[in-house]
């Protein structure tokens, strides 16, 4: 399996790449997405997806860095534009800090999403979308909505909100990922989401190195290896047997980033 969404660029994994590569893969999570954070943030990303060939990245401006100076916007088409590059984000809205401030959020969106539109029009870099979304759906949905942006293309990352906003996600047209947040005691909703979420519209992630599933909750950095733990833990609240699961989680993999875990050359 893909860890679909981790921090490879963030000081805990800067030095050890390789070694959470060789780690990942003795349990089974054959290659990661690195996502990236700001314009310049993306630029390493690619480096180290040009570097390993069982990582991709992604290109964009996470919402929590909407206020860190001048967006280079050219800096992700450039890095969209690089077969290693698999999607656009992660961006979206965060209402669970005070800071950035909506205005700076809602302005940098407003202007990533411009840009993404204008790349699939004129420069036909057409990639799906990682959405960053806390505590914010009732914000963020309707601003999607009136994008021209096909809904099938957007992954809602690191889901903790409620069944309903899963609902109201999977209405809209979205996949929903999760971290390893869904295995907490005290994650009801999280699970309920999860229940509710057909499985051809799931993914699993880590959002390395944030959010080490049970039973490493607190330890840091959750490493990407950590995806299997999650991914087995959601088979089984699914229902289902690890190998049916398994190959579902990676079919989903590879339609929506274009990644197949089996021959991610790991």
């Amino acid at each position: 399996m893909i860890d679909t969404h981790c921090h490879l660029t963030f000081p805990d994994f800067r030095d050890s790449v390789a070694e959470t590569l060789s780690e990942a893969a003795r349990h089974g999570v054959t290659g990661c997405i690195t996502i990236s954070t700001t314009t310049s943030d993306c630029l390493d990303a690619l480096t180290i997806a040009q570097r390993y060939p069982n990582v991709w990245c992604t290109a964009g401006v996470h919402p929590l860095y909407s206020d860190q100076g001048l967006h280079r916007w050219d800096n992700l088409l450039s890095v969209a534009r690089s077969s290693r590059c698999v999607a656009w984000g992660e961006l979206g809205l965060d209402n669970h800090y005070e800071t950035p401030h909506r205005d700076v959020q809602d302005r940098v969106l407003a202007e990533q999403l411009a840009f993404i539109e204008t790349a699939h029009a004129s420069d036909r870099v057409n990639l799906p979308i990682v959405i960053h979304c806390r505590e914010a759906f009732a914000d963020l949905l309707p601003v999607l909505r009136r994008t021209r942006l096909d809904p099938t293309r957007f992954v809602f990352h690191c889901f903790t909100g409620t069944p309903d906003e899963a609902r109201r996600v999977l209405d809209f047209g979205a996949m929903i990922s999760f971290t390893g947040a869904v295995t907490y005691r005290n994650a009801a909703d999280v699970q309920g989401a999860a229940k509710l979420t057909p499985v051809d519209r799931m993914m699993v992630e880590t959002d390395a190195p944030f959010l080490s599933p049970d039973p490493h909750r607190g330890k840091r950095p959750c490493k990407p290896w950590m995806a299997s733990v999650t991914a087995r833990y959601l088979a089984d609240l699914k229902g289902m047997g690890w190998e049916e699961f398994h190959a579902r989680i990676n079919d989903n993999t590879q339609r929506f980033f274009g990644i197949d875990a089996s021959a991610s050359g790991a």
